[in-house]
């Protein structure tokens, strides 16, 4: 057996070398290709991000700059007013702005109220009964602004404002059943500091109320939270002192309780004794005497302390 040639042996390895060479640059030129790519990827795709979040934050900011819709027409001034029959009083035989006394001789009773505010619900305990024979006697209107000043007390799902905005929807929708879904929300009343009411079991304490009207209308309207917006700007005109049926330029937290527009100073315990004599003083400044008659509706009876006494 013969050896090849050196000089073939070395041709032989340098073409090896030469190969080996060209693997390693089309490696390198793969590697620097995928590294391009990889970069490119995370490049569109961090600009998609950024995208998405430019426009996410536009989007809420569009949002928080809107202002809020209209509120319901029967409460143009944050309020709706309840008069005899506890029926509305609607929109289009309303004065433009509330006053002392609705004009009749009746005691004007208005109340700013937090669905989820403890002392709301003890005021309206021991004098629902009192104010609704008073109301539905036509001895006296009663002004209800619903306001959300607990908002922030419910674990984040703010109660207080979506309670406001269902009788808002109720307001709107079937406003001669407004008295009695307020006391229905007042009677279901949570602790302030829970998470309160689901909008579902909301929707079906206003819904379980005799005699609503428009029930799909107020399911929807709950859900969609149609015046939450106009119930967080109301709150904050009525926490900047903007407190229409009164003269107090601070809003002194709720349940405001005004009567013929001077403020009732809540006691402690509140009690139907102390609120009926304030009333009466009340209604003795203005020269009106709330003096209901008897209710003639079946199954209901006048509350032994309906007529006013000093």
């Amino acid at each position: 057996m013969t050896n090849r040639p050196e000089g073939d042996a070395r041709a032989a390895r340098n073409e090896r070398r030469e190969a080996a060479r060209q693997r390693a640059q089309r490696a390198r030129a793969q590697q620097k290709r995928r590294q391009r790519g990889v970069r490119l990827g995370l490049q569109i795709g961090l600009g998609v991000v950024l995208l998405a979040a430019a426009t996410i934050v536009t989007l809420v900011l569009v949002d928080s700059v809107k202002p809020a819709g209209p509120g319901p027409s029967n409460m143009s001034q944050g309020g709706i007013t309840i008069g005899q029959d506890l029926k509305a009083v609607t929109a289009s035989s309303a004065s433009p702005a509330p006053t002392a006394t609705d004009g009749s001789g009746a005691v004007r009773i208005t109340m700013y109220v937090d669905y989820l505010c403890p002392v709301c619900g003890q005021f309206e305990d021991a004098n629902s009964d009192y104010i609704e024979s008073l109301v539905d006697s036509g001895a006296a209107t009663v002004d209800i602004h619903p306001v959300a000043i607990l908002s922030n007390r419910s674990q984040g799902t703010k109660y207080s404002l979506r309670a406001a905005n269902a009788a808002a929807c109720v307001a709107d929708n079937s406003p001669d059943r407004f008295f009695a879904v307020n006391r229905a929300l007042f009677a279901k009343q949570p602790e302030e500091g829970t998470a309160g009411l689901t909008d579902a079991q909301l929707t079906k304490v206003v819904t379980g109320v005799d005699g609503l009207q428009k029930r799909s209308a107020i399911t929807k309207c709950i859900q969609d939270q149609t015046y939450s917006k106009w119930i967080d700007e109301r709150t904050s005109a009525v926490s900047g002192g903007d407190i229409p049926g009164s003269t107090l330029k601070e809003f002194p937290g709720t349940p405001l309780v005004l009567v013929n527009g001077q403020h009732y100073e809540l006691t402690s315990p509140i009690t139907n004794d102390d609120f009926r004599t304030f009333v009466v003083t009340a209604a003795g400044a203005s020269e009106a005497t709330p003096t209901p008659t008897p209710s003639a509706t079946p199954g209901r009876t006048s509350s032994p302390s309906a007529t006013p006494s000093s």
